[in-house]
């Protein structure tokens, strides 16, 4: 048996690698960042063992409850790796509240993890501030999170994230409609880049291509690869919830994260319908076109692999069409005819025509 340690010095929890008072000073720096996300519904603030929120205040009759769980994947080791950690939150809450709206939900509050070896308040903070950002960006409050200090599970400097996010819709607006048919249109919404999946890849490509992040972007004039590639996930819910509530058009949406075009649309179509997608109808943005041609990745793993310039895609009847992507202009948004619904033949929930090296849509 080993001998036993005669040093009998009293042992404390910061001394096995977690700090109390840092923890504390990082929720004094997030309770302002969280106040700034107060919405209709909340109930006190942070800090208590559990958040509160009224459905019946935000004028909810029927509600149904919508929750979300997401994470931004290795795209936070690119953060780590440049120190630009800013950001990094607006991702975390698009890919949960997303995931929300097309449902036809509105995402009520949303609540974070932090998990790291030794905390650092300032990258915390950092973190953190993104998330309310895109809290605000989403029209849902932060009511709270978790902060995991665990010395030994962690890496120096490394940390991660996840998220958690619920949302409301009342009972007879729920998405996908059961009205789907063939003939409707499918309308599709320009991504910002990459956005939050395929960055196991991305990483590989880079590393194959010799490049640091700190070096020019071959895509992207005037920004460093780093900075390129962390361009953050859009956030489509508010554009998404006013068009839904002023047209009464929409029937369906698929929010394009990993599996790309090739998973996510059938995820939202009966079995008896898919969906054919028009690749002559856009043009690979300069991120992808630049990572297909340095990693020689085929159309189908493109497709299959990242969003390739669609964030969001939008079904609709055929004669609503215009009237829905009129309303998404007038929101901000540049939607273009993606293709159509059709009945299906065999297994495949998405057909593709054309290829991607069609003209680049308005």
């Amino acid at each position: 048996m080993p001998e036993k340690s005669k040093d009998k010095t009293p042992l404390t929890y910061r001394g096995a690698g977690v700090d109390i008072d840092a923890g504390n000073a990082l929720v004094r720096a997030i309770g302002p960042l969280a106040a700034n996300t107060g919405r209709v519904g909340l109930i006190g603030g942070i800090g208590g063992f559990g958040g509160l929120f009224d459905l019946r205040a935000c004028g909810f009759k029927d509600p149904l409850l919508v929750a979300a769980t997401d994470g931004v994947g290795t795209k936070l080791k690119l953060a780590i790796e440049t120190g630009k950690h800013d950001r990094i939150g607006i991702d975390l809450v698009a890919m949960n509240v997303n995931d929300i709206v097309v449902q036809g939900a509105e995402p009520l509050f949303f609540l974070d993890y932090f998990a790291c070896g030794k905390l650092d308040v300032g990258v915390a903070a950092r973190v953190i501030a993104g998330v309310a950002e895109g809290c605000r960006e989403a029209g849902a409050a932060l009511i709270g999170g978790e902060t995991a200090e665990m010395p030994g599970l962690y890496a120096p400097g490394d940390y991660d994230v996840a998220g958690f996010a619920v949302g409301a819709v009342e009972r007879p607006e729920l998405l996908p409609r059961q009205d789907l048919a063939a003939g409707d249109v499918v309308l599709a919404l320009p991504s910002a880049g990459v956005h939050a999946n395929g960055f196991s890849l991305v990483r590989r490509v880079v590393e194959q291509a010799g490049l640091g992040w700190n070096e020019d972007a071959p895509f992207s004039p005037g920004k460093t690869l780093g900075a390129a590639l962390l361009t953050p996930t859009r956030i489509y819910v508010r554009q998404i919830l006013e068009t839904i509530r002023t047209t009464g058009a929409v029937k369906a949406l698929a929010h394009i994260t990993g599996g790309g075009l090739t998973e996510n649309v059938p995820r939202v179509l009966p079995e008896a319908l898919a969906a054919e997608i028009d690749k002559g109808s856009f043009r690979l943005p300069p991120v992808f076109e630049w990572l297909q041609s340095e990693a020689k990745l085929s159309d189908e793993e493109m497709l299959r692999t990242f969003n390739c310039g669609i964030g969001m895609v939008v079904m609709v009847g055929s004669a609503e069409a215009e009237t829905v992507a009129a309303r998404l202009r007038e929101a901000g948004e540049r939607p273009w005819h993606l293709g159509r619904i059709v009945h299906r033949k065999g297994g495949d929930g998405v057909r593709f025509s054309g290829s991607l090296a069609g003209k680049r849509h308005a």
